[in-house]
């Protein structure tokens, strides 16, 4: 069983930074993935990083402006977040799944945090 909990979000400007951060408990070894989603749309896929390997993937619209990384010490996975626009706003959710499942599809995972709002203003 894995426990997630998200924070570090808020109302930003447009440009401006946040630092997500998902603090995970219980059993850790998973890839761990962060989606989001605005109101009536589906959630969708922003970032993933691998438990073998570090290896990192992107959604295109946030490649070159999002990083996730994760420090297995602090059980901690994070969503670095530069150069905000109005469409990264969203409830953005921490998630976790095993090895070998497909890492861009809500499906795989089988952990999810609570979410939290991320709103960037024009």
């Amino acid at each position: 069983q894995v426990q997630l909990v998200e924070s570090g979000g808020g109302l930003v400007q447009a440009g401006a930074s946040l630092r997500l951060s998902c603090a995970a408990s219980g059993r850790t070894l998973y890839d761990m993935g962060w989606f989001r989603q605005a109101p009536g749309k589906e959630r969708e896929f922003v970032a993933a990083i691998m438990w073998i390997g570090g290896r990192t993937y992107y959604t295109d619209s946030v490649k070159g402006r999002f990083t996730i990384s994760r420090d297995n010490a602090k059980n901690t996975v994070y969503l670095q977040m530069n150069s905000l626009k109005p469409e990264d706003t969203a409830v953005y959710y921490c998630s976790a799944k095993g090895y070998g499942s497909a890492y861009s599809t809500p499906s795989s995972y089988d952990y999810w945090g609570q979410g939290t709002q991320v709103t960037v203003s024009s």
